[in-house]
């Protein structure tokens, strides 16, 4: 069995104007880490892939508090806080060097030095670090270790801070134990069913079910053995969060979304049917697109629709205009309420499993591709046509392609996409996305 490896992730704190967003995007890069065609989502990035020597995390920003009283203020950092301790595996706490050392800061330090995660207190707009620092040493009154001075703006001591965040990575606790069965993360905006789907399958008589007690994320797991087949359900539901605030609560689930994402094999995100597919499941749903996983939506509550012959193809045509993105997707039509289908939903689980761990040899994939050229001839720009040399499959999980060409500029977006679609003419591939790297090799070298 191989052992799995979880990305880790690491949440921004602090108050306002301490300038977390422009340390998320000088850490994020230009990489918007949504797809570009994914309606309605590069607006708010909450969460963005970071590059670190050896390590790949997830970097998620807690959010932005609007300025109003301190009460206010407080309060809002607390819930911040919170979601950072619930989530994340290493929290940058964030202090201003000009404000100095405000009561707030000190009330955050002592929840997070209580939630025993790992904590880097990082002092920013310290543009002079010989000027300013006793200003900077001021912070080890928080109590929670060194602080270390950065500036975001000018891009200094970024270096020093995240070889701190990621010298409290814990391998250990990251390397998940041994273990090859299915996982598959239940998401959706709040009330779409998702504890009621996953509590009907926990209590069909075929199904055996235990809770394996939460991870550091605090999504509970629930094993489910269903016709012999062990899964690991990850449920995203969890936390009834009191926050009135709509946006906030967007960002919670978002920022839960991706946690549970991150660990899972296959996503199911939850629609209503009643409710019908709207811009906050594009959203999540790109959240899943973006990572390369499994994707099957589920539509519940299917049992409360009035039905002619035509229902199913119109609210499946719906989906496929909102998610057009993910046209690979699998759809259900399920009711967790009635138990309506939920064995199609394993059935499909185990279909998109496969289609992941799919792997066609390079022989094949370039018949395939040669036949593709020649019915529809490659892009040319000012005299020079593309030509394709070879095609490999490299990885699984999402099948990943690389694909030898002459000039990498002239291979669109579109005929990328062309040849997506003939390999999946070919070979089915539902259910989940196909990742393509393209690489060019001059013309006179043989491979």
């Amino acid at each position: 069995m191989e052992k799995r490896t979880k990305k880790p992730i690491v949440a921004i704190v602090g108050r306002p104007n301490v300038g977390k967003s422009t340390l998320f995007n000088v850490l994020a890069g230009d990489k918007i880490s949504i797809v570009k065609d994914t309606p309605g989502i590069t607006r708010d990035r909450i969460y963005a892939d970071v590059n670190w020597l050896n390590w790949n995390f997830t970097m998620i920003d807690t959010g932005g508090i609007e300025p109003d009283s301190k009460d206010i203020i407080l309060s809002q950092m607390r819930e911040q806080a919170q979601i950072a301790i619930d989530t994340a595996d290493v929290i940058i706490f964030l202090v201003d060097v000009r404000q100095g050392l405000v009561d707030a800061d000190s009330k955050v330090a002592d929840m997070l030095r209580r939630s025993h995660k790992p904590v880097v207190l990082v002092v920013n707009k310290v543009d002079s670090f010989a000027k300013m620092e006793a200003d900077v040493y001021e912070f080890y009154n928080l109590g929670i270790g060194e602080p270390y001075p950065i500036s975001s703006v000018n891009k200094l001591g970024l270096g020093e801070m995240l070889d701190a965040v990621t010298a409290l990575f814990d391998e250990d606790a990251l390397t998940e134990e041994e273990d090859d069965r299915p996982r598959i993360a239940i998401v959706g905006k709040p009330n779409v069913g998702k504890s009621s789907i996953i509590n009907k399958i926990a209590g069909e008589e075929r199904v055996i079910v235990s809770d394996i007690a939460g991870t550091t994320r605090d999504a509970i797991d629930t094993e489910i053995v269903y016709n012999d087949r062990e899964y690991v359900f990850i449920d995203t539901a969890g936390l009834r969060r009191k926050n009135k605030i709509k946006e906030e609560l967007e960002r919670f689930m978002i920022i839960r979304t991706v946690s549970a994402v991150e660990r899972a094999d296959v996503v199911v995100l939850v629609i209503d049917a009643v409710e019908g597919v709207t811009e906050q499941d594009a959203k999540i749903a790109g959240i899943a697109h973006d990572r390369g996983k499994g994707i099957i939506i589920a539509v519940n509550k299917w049992d409360a629709i009035e039905k002619d012959d035509k229902t199913i193809y119109r609210f499946t045509e719906k989906v496929r205009n909102t998610l057009s993105f993910m046209l690979y997707a699998e759809i259900v039509f399920i009711s967790a309420v009635t138990g309506q289908r939920l064995n199609r939903l394993f059935e499909t689980i185990d279909m998109v499993i496969e289609n992941q761990s799919l792997r066609i040899s390079t022989g094949v994939v370039n018949e395939i591709v040669t036949e593709a050229v020649a019915l529809q001839q490659p892009p040319s720009d000012k005299g020079k046509r593309l030509k394709i040399f070879y095609t490999t499959q490299v990885g699984v999980k999402p099948p990943t392609f690389v694909v030898f060409v002459n000039d990498k500029e002239l291979m669109h977006f579109s005929y990328t996409r062309y040849l997506e679609n003939k390999i999946r003419e070919a070979f089915g591939f539902k259910g989940t996305s196909l990742k393509f790297i393209i690489r060019e090799r001059k013309e006179d070298k043989k491979l």
